[in-house]
């Protein structure tokens, strides 16, 4: 048996009931194109694989890799060992003739560039069902006002269309970790819900550098306070109450450097 390692962020989910329910929120079909991320032992694999003709699956883990291969390859398990990180999910996308749906158990300590990572490949992905620690999760499906409102979530929001599915405690994985997770679901949005370009990154940025600071301070190397009132934006309001729109509305002001 190989054992979780530090390095990778590896804690394997093997609760039945979990695993069943994550499962059936995916709702995999034989035609489609799946892709699981860091597959582990497989807890996720094997169901899955019961489901549909043929999986893709992602494993940094060169020992896990050879076992899943030993044990799935006949069951149609096609095993890329490599870096999520580094993949190119476009090209997958191409050679299954169709766009992928994405499935994993992220690692925590890389979740953010990976959630980057595969919206750079989203015009080759249709959705994803992610598990997290569960505060990321709440960050990228809250709403403007909360206390979870923050740069990630408004840096997704063009992209995709959050839902926060269900919780899950630590001891639904072994080792058992010291934080709840959670599943969501992002569905891609093919094209933005507003224009993007890399002021909006820049705006955002800036805004929730310091959280306490109010848009007029946050934003003074950007734009001056006349120009968001000009955008309807009160410049004394705090950048946790804004939308993503409004944000965008900023950035479309600000001038190209």
């Amino acid at each position: 048996m190989v054992f979780a390692r530090k390095r990778f962020g590896q804690n394997f989910l093997h609760d039945p009931q979990v695993i069943a329910h994550i499962v059936e929120a995916i709702d995999p079909q034989p035609d489609e194109a799946l892709v699981e991320i860091g597959p582990g032992r497989g807890a996720l694999t094997e169901p899955l694989l019961e489901r549909c003709a043929a999986l893709d699956a992602i494993e940094i883990d060169r020992d896990l890799a050879a076992e899943l291969r030993g044990r799935l390859a006949s069951r149609g398990l096609m095993l890329h060992e490599a870096d999520a990180l580094k993949f190119d999910f476009a090209a997958l996308a191409t050679s299954r003739g169709r766009r992928l749906r994405v499935i994993g158990n992220l690692p925590y300590n890389v979740s953010t560039p990976l959630l980057f990572h595969l919206l750079e490949a989203r015009a080759s992905i249709a959705d994803l069902h992610i598990m997290l620690q569960r505060e990321v999760i709440e960050r990228i499906c809250a709403s403007p006002g909360s206390g979870d409102y923050g740069r990630l979530t408004v840096m997704l929001a063009p992209w995709v269309i959050a839902e926060h599915l269900f919780d899950v405690g630590p001891g639904a994985f072994r080792p058992v970790p010291q934080v709840w997770s959670a599943v969501a679901r992002l569905r891609i949005r093919q094209t933005p819900e507003f224009a993007v370009d890399a002021r909006y990154a820049r705006v955002v940025s800036a805004a929730f550098s310091q959280r306490r600071k109010t848009l007029r301070n946050a934003l003074r190397s950007l734009l001056d306070a006349e120009k968001i009132v000009a955008c309807g934006i009160d410049p004394g309001a705090r950048p946790e109450t804004l939308s993503p729109t409004q944000f965008a509305a900023l950035a479309a002001v600000v001038e190209a450097n």
